[in-house]
């Protein structure tokens, strides 16, 4: 029996026995899409109003626009919003998804190993 032999090798290891369910990751999916479009309804929600209330002054620089041909007319401000609400939603999105993997997620120690302490 050479090394070559098919009953030689060594057997590959199997996957993990769970993996994700595929609602999952059409949930996962839907809120990719979802949180960006929020984000600018926030953020043209919040410039609009800015401009009304005076909370921050916009710098000159960024009350330029430029035109989208679904969404009109949108301004650098909205862009900068926008982007900062993005990294705060998914942001957000992160810390729920960590609180419950932690809380409903496997068990942190496996058969073999023993809690520390």
């Amino acid at each position: 029996m050479s090394k070559y032999d098919p009953s030689y090798a060594q057997k590959s290891r199997s996957l993990r026995g769970s993996s994700v369910h595929p609602i999952w990751r059409g949930i996962g999916c839907i809120m990719l899409i979802l949180v960006p479009i929020i984000a600018f309804a926030g953020a043209k929600l919040f410039v609009q109003a800015n401009i009304k209330q005076r909370w921050i002054d916009i710098p000159q620089e960024m009350n330029g626009s430029f035109s989208v041909p679904v969404v009109g007319r949108v301004l650098f401000a909205d862009l900068a919003v926008w982007i900062i609400l993005i990294v705060i939603g998914f942001g957000i999105l992160t810390v729920i998804y960590a609180l419950f993997y932690r809380l409903l997620g496997p068990a942190r120690h496996g058969p073999l190993e023993s809690p520390p302490g």
